[in-house]
């Protein structure tokens, strides 16, 4: 594949100046070519153009999809100061990050077994795996402890990083899955579950206190559900099965057995990247 090729689309750039005539910010349109792939296409942007005329970069998002291997994607700089007033800190001291996780897991609904441990009588029907067939051949099925690593990380960072626009970042990736690896987790196992941030100063460059939330499940791969095998689901894919009757052996009972899975995406995938806290 032909090398991957950044050019500024210039008649776009924007600048905003505060009411001092310090340029505080600069969106930034870039065409990407030779990139087959979303991902690809922003960590092209974020890896070449970290910086413009002393600001930092803060966020790259895609605008659109201009063909099979062409993009135009935004990029935003920021100044490291806003001019809101100096409060004796910078940058290198205000940095800092705290940990934490839980194990407590979530909940979900299951209609079908890993496997059925035992029938009571032997001559009762086989359901290969469903949960809670009634007499009306309902699988009705129950609620699970599932297993989830939730974690936070709460982060102190300057507040000429908070701006607008990465609050509309957070808000853009909550309620996405890792489209690459994160924090040592493989893609489509991290869930993105929002921030929430704080400060204690009216002050513009003052810092934020932002948590970050998230919530791990596993990928799975060769999962049995009756005779049928799933190859593979994402950790936050949700799995659903079908049911058709079949005759019971020896042809005494009609019974309800799994005739097809379907692994369904339910969270859109987000470049994590632009969370800014690295991989």
């Amino acid at each position: 594949m032909a090398t991957v090729r950044v050019e500024e689309a210039y008649s776009e750039r924007d600048e905003t100046i505060d009411a001092k005539g310090n340029v505080t910010e600069i969106e930034i349109p870039y065409f990407v070519f030779n990139v087959d792939d979303e991902s690809k296409a922003l960590s092209a942007v974020r890896s070449n153009h970290k910086s413009v005329a002393g600001m930092s970069l803060e966020s790259v998002e895609t605008v659109e999809r201009i063909n099979d291997t062409t993009w135009k994607v935004k990029a935003i700089y920021e100044s490291d100061e806003d001019g809101g007033g100096d409060d004796g800190s910078t940058d290198d001291d205000e940095d800092t990050t705290v940990f934490a996780f839980d194990t407590g897991g979530g909940t979900k609904h299951i209609n079908q077994s890993l496997k059925t441990d035992g029938r009571y009588p032997n001559t009762a029907p086989d359901f290969a795996g469903a949960i809670g067939v009634d007499n009306e051949g309902n699988v009705n099925g129950v609620d699970v402890t599932m297993p989830v690593l939730n974690f936070t990380e709460t982060h102190t960072l300057n507040g000429g990083r908070v701006t607008t626009s990465y609050k509309k970042t957070l808000a853009a990736l909550t309620g996405t899955v890792n489209s690459g690896s994160f924090r040592g987790f493989s893609r489509g196992e991290v869930l993105f579950l929002g921030a929430s941030g704080t400060k204690r100063s009216k002050k513009a460059s003052a810092p934020w206190e932002i948590t970050y939330r998230f919530a791990v499940s596993p990928n799975q791969a060769g999962l049995q559900v009756g005779d049928i095998k799933v190859t593979r689901k994402y950790g936050w894919d949700y799995l659903w099965v079908r049911y058709a009757d079949k005759v019971a052996e020896g042809g005494k009972n009609v019974v309800k057995k799994p005739v097809a899975a379907y692994v369904e995406m339910v969270y859109p995938e987000g470049d994590f990247g632009n969370l800014g806290l690295g991989n």
